[in-house]
């Protein structure tokens, strides 16, 4: 069996007047959201990291720019969908994601079968092949400064 491991990281800044888009699921979080030019979900960008990086297939921002007009506002679970497009014409398939999403607010360990729920179906895996947890840093940087959001991720695809 052709076995490949990824690595995936993604960042994104939190402003106020955006809705917060984690894992494919809306969450309140007080009129505040993550910036990007797509809907910043960084969960799944770095998800998507991690499925490029284990087929060999560069990285999300070549396949999908920040500077194409057709990916502005894009809902990343499409981003996640043509993903899975790119590594399957390479004959792949997830196996499973495990991934962190670095927050200090808002508590998302009550999200997290939404999400597993909504990327399993994208992925077209059961839910149990995505691991998600979510963690603080302590308030320590920007992540504990609130200043922003990251997540990390790693795969197993198999051919």
């Amino acid at each position: 069996m052709d076995i490949r491991v990824g690595m995936g990281y993604d960042v994104h800044q939190i402003v106020e007047g955006r809705p917060l888009w984690l894992g494919g699921i809306s969450i309140d979080f007080g009129g505040k959201g993550l910036l990007g030019h797509s809907d910043a979900d960084v969960l799944i960008h770095a998800i998507c990291d991690a499925l490029l990086g284990a087929a060999n297939m560069r990285d999300i921002g070549y396949h999908f720019p920040d500077t194409a007009e057709e990916t502005r506002g894009i809902d990343s679970k499409d981003i996640l969908a043509q993903t899975i497009a790119l590594i399957s014409g390479k004959g792949y398939k997830v196996v499973n994601v495990d991934a962190t999403v670095c927050a200090q607010h808002p508590k998302l360990n009550p999200h997290i079968p939404a999400m597993q729920k909504c990327l399993a179906e994208v992925m077209d895996v059961a839910p149990e092949d995505i691991s998600i947890k979510a963690t603080t840093t302590e308030r320590l940087g920007f992540v504990g400064r609130e200043e922003g959001m990251s997540a990390y991720a790693v795969c197993l695809i198999k051919r």
